[in-house]
């Protein structure tokens, strides 16, 4: 009986300490959710029309009304762009469906709400790394972010150009 306890107390423990990677086998270092590397991939932002009202600090999204990506820093929107362009999207008009809309990584319950909501107390997101994505993401898409492996800096793409953050 201690046997049985003890194997699924250690299958519960590996649960709870579950890491994702997309397209790739094994995660780099303590992520929590980890991209191939070596791709032109990256991950695209949420477009709100309007800002939410209960984010946290580190929410990223781009804002559909000034064209901005921005971040949720100290209670307040910081900018990550200048003002890009949204030519060329095409939005979902229906409804946003009834319910909770989002995917959890960690717990599994949260008071945070988001589309992707990544939760841990000692693991951190792993940016899809793109080799120059000004010079080999052929077709951005706006809200693109990922990790720019030469400038070793964020890269968001507003729809007209690319920023860089250190």
């Amino acid at each position: 009986m201690k046997k049985i306890i003890l194997i699924t107390g250690l299958f519960c423990l590996q649960i709870t300490n579950a890491q994702v990677a997309i397209g790739k086998e094994i995660i780099d270092g303590d992520g929590i959710l980890d991209f191939k590397g070596n791709t032109t991939n990256g991950i695209l932002l949420p477009i709100v029309e309007t800002l939410p009202g209960n984010a946290v600090d580190g929410t990223i999204l781009m804002d559909k009304n000034d064209e901005v990506l921005k971040m949720k820093v100290d209670a307040a929107w910081l900018p990550l762009s200048d003002q890009g362009s949204l030519a060329g999207v095409v939005f979902n008009p229906g409804d946003e469906a009834p319910g909770p809309n989002n995917v959890i990584i960690g717990p599994s319950a949260t008071n945070t709400s988001g589309v992707l909501v990544l939760e841990s107390a000692n693991k951190a997101l792993i940016l899809p790394k793109v080799d120059t994505p000004h010079i080999n993401v052929k077709n951005p898409f706006p809200g693109m972010i990922c990790y720019d492996t030469v400038s070793k800096s964020l890269a968001v793409f507003d729809g007209l150009k690319w920023s860089y953050w250190k």
